[in-house]
């Protein structure tokens, strides 16, 4: 009997269940169509758009924090890596190698603290500010139901008011044959049950009327009380996570500092040590170099150092050879330009008057232990042609073909007015249309063979960073 009773109350609350599901689904179409108002409440609209806008920026940021904090630990990996790779290349006769071994050993719990205190101060502290939606976006829902609940009690009772005339001018005639038929003190007793039953389903009407309503108030003043509540504390909310985040970064990068500063203490007392055994960099692009659009080449991928196409080198001082011989030349920068040569066959005209000049100034300052110096006739040639064959070289090149260089290592083109470049390509430099479009360290050319390929300068040219090639011409 037990069970069966525990089943009929169970269907029973099902029922019940489906009906107000029913009811409300009506309510809502009524209102819809236009049959039927809708209460409504301006304020507390306002309120649950504050609310839903709250809930979207508190889920963004607890999304970018724990990217944030992603980020961190993948740092964290990588400065380790570093570190033990650091501890590996450091030999063991190094001075400073227990330095060192510190020196990493505290990068890494400065790393993990940093990770564990974003957490602790930051994430916890999202994850328990946004866990108080879901329970009141619940009631926010339950609420809007209550209130179709209520509208439809509100509707089906001012019918009921609305029908009451009418019930009452159908009690005062008898509208059957079972009425007509009764005999009159029956009649009396027909339209008294009548009465009665209308009054009861008025009565009923009036009581879930009332207790639709009062279900529904309760909730939307706690609700009315907690959402403005709720929205106002965001602020707080924000500049505690943000503060704690800032002050965090600010003491991380305090301490990482100062490992950073005794880590190059100790390389500089290594390289003081071993200053004798200085690496040679054969003029590598410095950071004061300024690149193409705001780009710098990226290195090769092998790792190997970027060379620049020559050595950059200056002498300041003669050759003892120069001093001893008076008629020997000044030797040429071996960064000069091929069409340097043509120069001095323009300057044989005047050898004799520059021979003469450095006469008349070897006479005038007759107290100079230093003897003249005069610069020297060198034949047109370009790597041991004559200019004749020269020229006939650079008929077949582009307009304006400056030199020759050759890329010795991949260059992988970001835009599409750079070459792509493969070590061993031969580009043609030519120069620029617009000179002030040149950056420093970045050259126009075309490669050598689109060029014998397609003669079509305007489709093949383009800029490539000079440090990946090397001069051959």
């Amino acid at each position: 009997m037990a069970e069966l009773g525990s089943k009929g109350v169970t269907a029973g609350k099902i029922a019940s269940n489906v009906q107000k599901k029913l009811t409300r689904a009506q309510e809502k179409v009524l209102q819809k169509l236009g049959k039927a108002d809708e209460t409504k409440d301006e304020q507390f609209e306002q309120c649950v758009q504050n609310f839903n806008k709250q809930l979207s920026e508190g889920t963004r940021l607890q999304k970018d924090l724990r990217t944030y904090l992603a980020s961190v630990k993948a740092m964290h990996e990588a400065s380790k890596k570093l570190t033990e790779c650091l501890q590996e290349v450091y030999e063991p006769d190094w001075p400073g190698r227990d330095d060192t071994n510190k020196i990493a050993e505290n990068n890494d719990l400065l790393w993990t603290d940093f990770h564990q205190k974003l957490v602790d101060q930051a994430l916890l502290t999202m994850d328990t500010y946004l866990g108080q939606f879901p329970d009141i976006k619940s009631r926010i829902a339950k609420r809007g139901r209550k209130l179709v609940d209520y509208d439809s009690a509100r509707h089906h009772f001012e019918a009921l008011q609305t029908a009451k005339k009418k019930d009452e001018t159908k009690i005062a005639k008898p509208v059957s044959l079972l009425e007509k038929a009764a005999p009159q003190w029956c009649q009396g007793k027909l339209q008294a049950h009548l009465v009665a039953q209308t009054n009861l389903l008025r009565n009923q009407a009036e009581e879930e009327l009332v207790k639709a309503q009062k279900v529904f108030e309760e909730m939307n003043v706690d609700l009315q009380e907690e959402l403005p509540s709720l929205w106002n504390s965001r602020v707080g909310f924000y500049v505690n996570t943000f503060q704690s985040i800032a002050g965090l970064e600010e003491n991380f990068h305090k301490e990482m500092s100062k490992l950073n500063q005794n880590l190059h203490d100790v390389l500089l007392g290594l390289d003081k040590q071993y200053s004798g055994n200085a690496f040679p960099v054969k003029a590598q692009p410095s950071d004061s170099t300024p690149a193409k659009a705001n780009k710098s080449p990226s290195p090769p991928p092998d790792g190997s150092p970027i060379t620049s196409p020559e050595t950059k080198t200056v002498n300041h001082e003669l050759e003892p050879s120069t001093l001893e011989a008076p008629g020997a030349s000044i030797p040429k920068s071996p960064s000069q330009p091929a069409e340097a040569a043509r120069a001095g066959a323009e300057a044989a005209g005047s050898e004799a008057a520059a021979g003469a000049e450095a006469s008349k100034t070897e006479a005038d300052s007759g107290s100079t232990s230093l003897p003249a110096v005069v610069v020297e006739t060198f034949p047109a040639t370009v790597n041991g042609a004559v200019e004749a064959g020269a020229s006939s070289e650079r008929a077949d090149m582009p307009p304006g073909f400056l030199f020759k260089v050759q890329a010795m290592h991949d260059y992988t083109a970001t835009d599409s007015d750079e070459l792509q470049l493969k070590a061993g390509d031969v580009v043609l430099v030519i120069p620029f249309e617009n000179p002030e479009e040149q950056d420093e360290g970045w050259l126009m050319g075309v490669k050598e063979s689109d060029w014998i390929q397609h003669k079509e300068l305007d489709q093949c040219r383009g800029v490539f960073p000079e440090n990946f090639t090397e001069r051959v011409q």
